[in-house]
């Protein structure tokens, strides 16, 4: 869970509420969950501090799908995707003299990972403090939930999990909505990409989900589809190759 520490005073000011207060509303965070869409488009002051909005990042946490992967002497790079933006470059820095810290983790993994935003070589990446492969795919949803109901505390309104302002009616979905339990990996990978899309009248096609989900194999992807099919997870609509979530 999102921790937030308190507002900063102007000094000399004091605390104050109401329209007259005399406070610039910057905060620290500690372990925001964010979006990669969110980190990308964090603003950089003439501090090198980053921002959402006018609140200060600290260390952030994401989930996402392991994209690629390119080992070096002294770290390792993964590009990670949430599907809310293109793959963002996460880096984990090792001793080269100690191979006790140095986890080599492949792509078409989903992980999880604390760390904080920084630049390097003009490109906004994550340094990663703490980086582990997730094994149950619920925690992608939980994730995504407290990134919304965070932005919801922080700035007051409700928005989607690609931070789109909803409606004042919208209605959040349930946490029951998004129980997948007794899913394999590739399943619980294929339910996901399917439900990314099912925003699309007619969803996702077949030939797109194999190519979002290359390193997974067709034969494995037709299994896990013939699945969530017969479970009631997916559904197809103007033909039998585009595919919708049922929740």
């Amino acid at each position: 869970m999102w921790k937030q520490d308190t507002y900063n005073e102007v000094p000399g000011s004091g605390w104050q509420t109401g329209a007259k207060a005399a406070v610039t509303k910057k905060a620290t965070l500690q372990i925001l969950p964010c979006t990669v869409s969110q980190l990308l488009s964090a603003s950089l002051d003439h501090n090198e501090v980053f921002a959402i909005g006018d609140l200060e990042l600290n260390q952030v946490s994401l989930v996402g799908i392991i994209r690629r992967s390119s080992p070096c002497a002294t770290y390792n790079q993964y590009f990670v995707d949430d599907m809310t933006g293109p793959p963002l470059t996460v880096r984990q820095w090792f001793n080269a003299d100690d191979s006790s810290d140095q986890v080599d983790l492949e792509p078409g993994v989903y992980v999880k990972v604390h760390g904080s935003l920084r630049i390097y070589l003009g490109k906004k990446s994550l340094l990663a403090m703490n980086i582990r492969c997730v094994t149950d795919m619920n925690e992608i949803t939980s994730h995504m939930l407290e990134v919304v109901y965070a932005h919801k505390q922080l700035f007051g309104e409700s928005c989607d999990v690609n931070m789109n302002a909803l409606p004042v009616s919208y209605v959040p979905e349930t946490s029951e909505e998004y129980t997948t339990t007794d899913l394999s990996i590739s399943q619980g990978q294929v339910w996901h990409v399917i439900r990314q899309h099912s925003v699309k009248r007619e969803g996702i096609s077949f030939q797109d989900l194999v190519t979002l989900l290359d390193y997974i194999g067709i034969q494995e992807i037709r299994k896990s589809l013939a699945f969530l099919i017969n479970e009631g997870h997916v559904f197809s609509t103007i033909d039998e190759n585009h595919f919708k979530s049922t929740h």
